[in-house]
């Protein structure tokens, strides 16, 4: 039995101390066929430890990395987005992208924190000179970039999950916190394009890109973390390195975070 099965037992056995004995183990018993016909017994047990993929590319440590870097890339596009092209958007979305920089910053404190204890590959990030040339430009890789972090956060969701343990599931909770404002990021940009922004019934994991007239339209998702990062450097981005056919400009995350805009309607600004 997994260390969370034994949690959600001992709960069930502690919250009915007051009854016999064996009233309490048939709620237990109850409770266990409740969670196998749910499928939930199988995906808590050692037996679901298996990663997503066989590769070993896909364990916490990495997964931790490459989302950490991401957060590095996405505060220094929103940042320096808008103050490169803030003045020729709309109010609604300086507005947005300026608070995307803001909780992108606070993702990537998190994973780096000693609560998840992440460090990101590398703080200089090449930005190819095509994303702050217009507005379409900026909005059109933010579009496609959140769509690589929900990819990512959802193989962490499930890679952290399938360790069957409470700490796992705590990660697993994380990575499912940030993918849903990824999302939202997501869906800001397409709308701030004149699109749908409310396009998906489901977040895209693996599933072929459908929403069209987008560099990645028609390609599938990945399942190997290491992919996340294949997928950014296809868009231009280099990561300590210049793009060897991109012209990029090299930005410090250290520099650009420092200058962040911080929004006081922005909520929740930390995670339980």
């Amino acid at each position: 039995m997994s260390e969370v099965n034994n949690h959600i037992f001992d709960t069930i056995d502690r919250q009915n101390a007051d009854r016999s004995a064996s009233t309490r183990r048939q709620l237990v018993k109850g409770t266990a066929a409740a969670m196998g016909s749910l499928g939930i017994l199988g995906y808590a047990t050692s037996a679901a430890s298996a990663k997503v993929d066989t590769n070993p590319a896909n364990s916490i440590e990495n997964i931790a990395a490459v989302a950490a870097t991401a957060e590095v890339l996405a505060t220094i596009v929103n940042t320096v987005g808008v103050e490169k092209l803030g003045s020729k958007m709309d109010p609604v979305t300086r507005r947005n992208v300026a608070t995307a920089a803001q909780e992108e910053k606070l993702h990537y404190e998190l994973l780096t924190s000693s609560a998840v204890g992440g460090k990101e590959v590398t703080k200089t990030i090449y930005v190819p000179n095509s994303i702050f040339a217009s507005v379409d430009n900026l909005l059109t890789a933010l579009v496609v970039g959140d769509q690589v972090f929900i990819n990512a956060y959802l193989l962490g969701t499930t890679v952290f999950a399938r360790q069957g343990t409470l700490t796992g599931s705590k990660f697993a909770r994380y990575a499912a916190e940030i993918m849903a404002t990824e999302a939202v990021h997501r869906a800001l940009a397409l709308q701030s394009l004149g699109r749908l922004g409310n396009d998906r019934a489901y977040a895209r994991f693996t599933t072929r890109e459908d929403a069209p007239g987008l560099p990645t339209t028609g390609r599938g998702g990945f399942f190997k973390i290491g992919d996340a990062v294949t997928a950014l450097e296809e868009l231009g981005f280099g990561f300590g390195k210049p793009h060897p056919s991109i012209p990029g400009t090299a930005y410090e995350y250290d520099a650009v975070a420092a200058r962040t805009p911080k929004d006081r309607d922005v909520n929740t600004l930390s995670i339980a």
